[in-house]
C-alpha cells in the first residue's frame, strides 16, 4: 500500500507513524518552510534538520522524487517539498491523506483510486474526499465519517492539567521568530522564551516548553506559534499525542474498510 500524506505536522506525523508501523509505504509532502510547533514529533522537521526520528521511525528530506524508492526500500519516510503535487511517476499513491488542517474547502477530483481521506474541517464526503476523519476533541475524535463533514473547528485547545487556552503561545507581533530556548526546557511564569520584532514571548505559567516554531519563520500577530505543557515531564515531548494517535486510528480503519468495499 502506497500512502501519500500532505502535511507532516504532529497530526499528519501520527498518521504516518501508524501506517508505517503496519508495514505500508509512506511519503510526506510539505511546503518550503513548514509551520511545525511540536518539532520533536513532526516528520516535517526533516526539512530543517535533513533527517528526524519520531519514536524510532526515521524521516529524511529529499530534493529529487527519484530518491523515493531507495528510502522506501530502507524503511524510511521520504519528506519532500511539493505543496501542489500529490502524485509522482516514482510513487503512485493508493491513498492520499490531507493532513494540512487548512480548515477550508480543498479541491480533489474523486475516482475509485486513489482514495482521498481528509482530516477535519474543509472536507465533505463525496465532494472532495471519500472519508472524513473528525479532528475535534471530544466524543467523536478520530471517528471515520462516511457521509457529511467534520465539525467546525472550535479553536479551543484541549485541557491539560486544568490548562487550556493559556497553554498556547501566540505571536505578540508580526515578524520573525527568534528564540534560543530548547524544546523540553522547564520555564517559570514570565520567563523569556523568545521574541518577535523585539516583542517578548513569555511563559504563561510554570511548565515545559512543548512546542515552538523554528527561528526565522515569519508569522502574523496572534497566530499560534507554540505551547507550554503544565506537566513537568519533558519526556512527553518525544511521544506522539493521544489526539494524533486517535486520528491515525480512524485513518487506518477507513483505509481497510474502503479497500474491502472496492474489491
Amino acid at each position: 500500500m502506497n500512502i501519500l500524506i500532505r502535511g507532516g505536522g504532529d497530526l499528519g506525523s501520527g498518521v504516518a507513524f501508524r501506517l508505517h508501523r503496519v508495514g505500508w509505504n509512506v511519503v510526506i509532502t510539505e511546503i518550503e518552510k513548514p509551520l511545525v510547533l511540536r518539532r520533536t514529533v513532526s516528520f516535517a522537521n526533516a526539512i530543517y534538520e535533513k533527517e528526524t526520528n519520531v519514536e524510532g521511525i526515521t524521516a529524511r528530506y529529499i530534493k529529487d522524487f527519484k530518491e523515493i524508492p531507495e528510502l522506501i526500500h530502507k524503511r524510511e519516510i521520504p519528506v519532500l517539498i511539493s505543496p501542489d503535487r500529490y502524485s509522482f511517476p516514482e510513487y503512485l499513491p493508493d491513498v492520499i491523506v490531507d493532513a494540512r488542517l487548512l480548515k477550508k474547502y480543498i479541491e480533489y477530483h474523486l475516482d475509485i483510486k486513489p482514495m482521498v481521506i481528509g482530516l477535519g474541517p474543509g472536507f465533505k464526503v463525496g465532494s472532495n474526499c471519500h472519508v472524513v476523519i473528525e479532528t475535534n476533541r471530544g466524543h467523536y475524535l478520530g471517528r471515520a465519517l462516511w457521509d457529511g463533514e467534520a465539525m467546525t473547528d472550535t479553536g479551543i485547545p484541549g485541557t491539560v492539567s486544568q490548562k487550556s487556552n493559556e497553554r498556547v503561545l501566540r505571536a505578540p507581533a508580526s515578524g520573525y521568530i527568534q528564540s534560543n530556548t530548547v524544546l523540553g526546557t522547564f520555564v517559570k511564569k514570565g520567563d523569556l522564551i523568545g521574541s518577535i520584532d523585539n516583542e517578548p514571548i513569555l511563559a504563561p505559567f510554570d511548565g515545559c516548553l512543548r512546542g515552538l516554531m523554528h527561528d526565522g519563520i515569519y508569522v502574523k500577530e496572534g497566530i499560534k506559534i507554540g505551547d507550554v505543557d503544565p506537566r513537568l515531564d519533558k519526556n512527553l515531548i518525544y511521544f506522539i499525542s493521544e489526539k494524533s494517535l486517535a486520528i491515525a486510528g480512524g485513518v487506518l480503519e477507513a483505509i481497510l474498510v474502503y479497500q474491502n468495499k472496492i474489491k
